[in-house]
This record gives C-alpha cells, structure tokens and sequence, in this order.
C-alpha cells in the first residue's frame, strides 16, 4: 500500500472545491476529484496533472447511493484506503430578486432538494468511505459549511450576514449539526471531523460577487484537513478561527 495520503474532494471540478484538491495535491496529497460531470471532471484533472498534481478522476453523485458506493470501491482500488475527505459539493437552490429565499413564499421541494445534496449528500458520502478512512493513520474529514449557518450570527441584527436564505442557510446549519454528531460518535478515535467556512468567494456559485478568491476560500479545509494528530474536532472554523454555532 502507498505512504502517499489519498484525499477525496466532492464537488471538485471547480471554484473552491478544485482549489481544495489543487492545494493537497502541491502538498504532496493523491487526490480523488469528485463530481459528476464527465466532461469537466476529466478537464479538472488535466489541469491538476498539469500543476504537478496527482490527481484521478471519482465519478460522483452524492445525492445517489450506487454513486457513492461506487465512489468508495474506485477509491479502494487505487489506495485501499482513505485519509481525506472533504465533503465540498454544495448547492444554494434557486434565489428570488437579491438572492433572497423567503421563507413565507418558500418552495418546499426546493427545501427538499437543497438539503438532499447539502446535508444527506454529506451524510451519504461520508458513511461510505468509512471503512476506507477507518483504515488511515490520520483520517480527517471536512464538511464545507458557511456563516451563514451560525445561527448566533443569524440573529444579531449587528452582524452583516447577508440576505436572507431560507433554504440554503438553514441546510448549512443542519450541516453544522451533523457534523457535532459525527464527532460526539468519533470520540476516542483518530478522526477529526470539522467544519469550514470559505467565506464570500467569487464563484458561478453566486454570480462571482464575492471579495474573495477561490484559493483563499480553499485555505481553511486545507488546514483542517492536514491537521495534526490530536487536533481540535467538532468545531467550524473560518480563516480568523473558530465560528460561533
């Protein structure tokens, strides 16, 4: 079996998530680059090998069981086990004017269909490459959440958090939550689970408005997830340190 770690990124394609394998690939990291488009899967990894990195392509759905579970038996053919996994993939579902969600309007199949791929997603993934990360010495898992999932900073009407998304930023918290389970259930072991926020990044994810740049959105799950052994688990971080939930 490889000394080289093995890390999985979902949704790594593009934006914050390509920039998450970019940064473990010059780390020296084998990484996997989920997602589910063939085409821009395969471009994203052209361009990763390109930079020096050692990268494969993981066709992934992660709102699908098969998928995932063919993910995992992909991901064990090339290493046999799993030290990363950063859980990136991520949708805001449809906004009004001002990239609103109103809550009293709210769709609530639009409700169903962002928090299938933001928190099941997560949830689906994760238990599936379970047994592989369950073979690192150091296995570390990263959720990539948002502030807008603090709900401290949801209701300070000091705090500038952004217009008001009743669909993404609840998922986000639901998110968080899960992630506190997953660490209250890895107690006593060697994985570290935590979340990430990147901050207002300028993406296709939210028509490119943001101050921030991919690469500095991708800096906080880089750090989680090359944390040392006994490091800090269940927390959200963001780039100053630790988010209130």
């Amino acid at each position: 079996m490889s000394e080289t770690k093995i890390a999985l990124v979902t949704g790594a394609n593009k934006g914050i998530g390509y920039e998450i394998a970019s940064g473990l690939g010059a780390l020296g990291y084998r990484v996997g680059v989920g997602a589910r488009d063939e085409a821009r899967r395969a471009s994203a990894v052209e361009k990763l090998r390109a930079g020096g990195a050692d990268a494969f392509g993981v066709p992934l759905d992660v709102t699908d069981d098969q998928s995932a579970i063919a993910a995992a038996e992909l991901i064990e053919r090339q290493g046999g086990r799993l030290d990363v996994l950063v859980n990136n993939a991520g949708i805001s579902g449809e906004t009004g004017p001002g990239w609103v969600q109103d809550p009293t309007t709210l769709d609530l199949d639009l409700v169903r269909t962002v928090v299938e791929t933001n928190v099941i997603g997560v949830i689906r993934v994760t238990n599936a490459m379970l047994p592989l990360l369950r073979r690192s010495t150091s296995p570390r898992i990263v959720n990539v959440s948002s502030s807008v999932g603090s709900l401290t900073r949801q209701a300070d009407p000091d705090t500038e958090i952004g217009p008001v998304m009743a669909a993404y930023a609840p998922s986000k918290s639901f998110l968080n939550a899960v992630t506190v389970q997953y660490a209250r259930q890895f107690a006593g072991t060697d994985i570290l689970i935590n979340a990430a926020c990147p901050g207002l990044v300028a993406t296709d994810f939210n028509g490119f408005h943001g101050p921030r740049t991919p690469e500095q959105g991708a800096a906080t799950a880089i750090r989680l997830a090359t944390l040392p052994d006994g490091g800090p688990t269940g927390s959200f971080f963001e780039d100053d340190g630790v988010i209130p939930w």
